[in-house]
């Protein structure tokens, strides 16, 4: 692996100047991700707070061959471009490799774009997913998406005194993906760049589709602080609410905090930090919602757990 300084001295592929918010994950995430390969890349971005903040007509951040999409199709406009790629490589008209990655929020990924990421990840187009997770619909009013966390308040499922929130877990999107026996797929954090970059390296050069899911902090929906988004992003690994891991050619393995976790090295911190942190859970203070605290926090265990199983620990 190459260190910071050739990674920071290699050429912008997005740049600074883009209308993202402050403290967005996004902005860090994409910027890491493009990074991780010396190749020329094709990006399919799906329509989203990522989109719309990058390509502000008559401006974009965009310094690669970039391709607008709906909001659900961006899986099937990359692996489009991948297989036209590929038929003019057959004809001699391309001899340059290339790789394809497409980059989507959590509601069109989890939700919206599911079906067209499904497909093309079973067609086993050679393209790289990221998925940048701020777990609900930012863009259009923050409302409550399936990767949305139990008692979240958003637009959608408000909190109030009978409903604490969004009712219901949120969907296990890598495990899923991993299940279509694609070559590769992981879960990132931005605050840990060495492994995120390592992850997406073994993406861009994997034999077949790969799925890079990253927990993206949103301080609006979020209703954090702008400095604060590594700091949750590391604390969303520590209390295992997002673990850092890998599916490698059908094998699980835990990587960088997540791995120190399951050795006792490091604590595993209470999911009660991560309602504590952010305005989104503040409802949840006090004895009411006692309850559904606990109910969540032994539904993270058994997550923990069974990831655990899965990588043979």
């Amino acid at each position: 692996m190459k260190s910071l300084k050739e990674y920071t001295d290699s050429p912008t592929r997005i740049t600074s100047g883009h209308r993202l918010c402050a403290g967005c994950g996004e902005g860090i995430i994409s910027r890491m991700a493009l990074m991780a390969t010396d190749k020329p890349v094709v990006v399919s971005c799906a329509t989203g707070c990522f989109e719309v903040s990058t390509t502000i007509y008559p401006y974009t951040a965009w310094n690669v061959s970039w391709i607008h999409t709906a909001f659900g199709n961006a899986a099937a406009t990359c692996a489009g471009t991948e297989a036209a790629y590929n038929a003019l490589r057959r004809s001699g008209k391309i001899t340059e490799e290339t790789r394809f990655v497409a980059f989507g929020g959590d509601g069109g990924t989890y939700d919206i774009g599911f079906q067209a990421l499904s497909g093309a990840f079973e067609r086993g187009h050679r393209i790289m997913y990221v998925c940048m997770n701020n777990e609900a619909y930012m863009n259009t009013g923050i409302q409550r998406s399936s990767a949305t966390g139990i008692g979240a308040s958003t637009t959608t499922s408000p909190a109030g005194s009978v409903v604490p929130g969004k009712v219901g877990y949120p969907k296990d999107l890598t495990l899923i993906i991993a299940n279509h026996n694609i070559p590769y797929a992981a879960q990132v954090s931005p605050h840990n760049w060495r492994d995120l970059i390592a992850k997406c390296e073994k993406g861009y050069e994997a034999n077949g589709p790969s799925f890079i899911n990253a927990i993206a902090p949103c301080p609006r929906g979020w209703r954090t602080e702008a400095a604060d988004t590594l700091d949750l992003a590391k604390l969303a690994v520590e209390t295992c609410v997002w673990p850092l891991y890998e599916f490698e050619n059908g094998e699980y393995r835990l990587t960088a905090e997540s791995a120190k976790i399951a050795e006792g090295k490091i604590n595993k911190k209470p999911l009660t930090d991560w309602f504590n942190a952010q305005g989104r859970f503040r409802h949840l203070a006090g004895e009411k919602w006692a309850p559904l605290i606990k109910k969540a926090q032994a539904d993270i265990d058994a997550k923990w757990e069974m990831l655990q199983k899965l990588c043979e620990l």
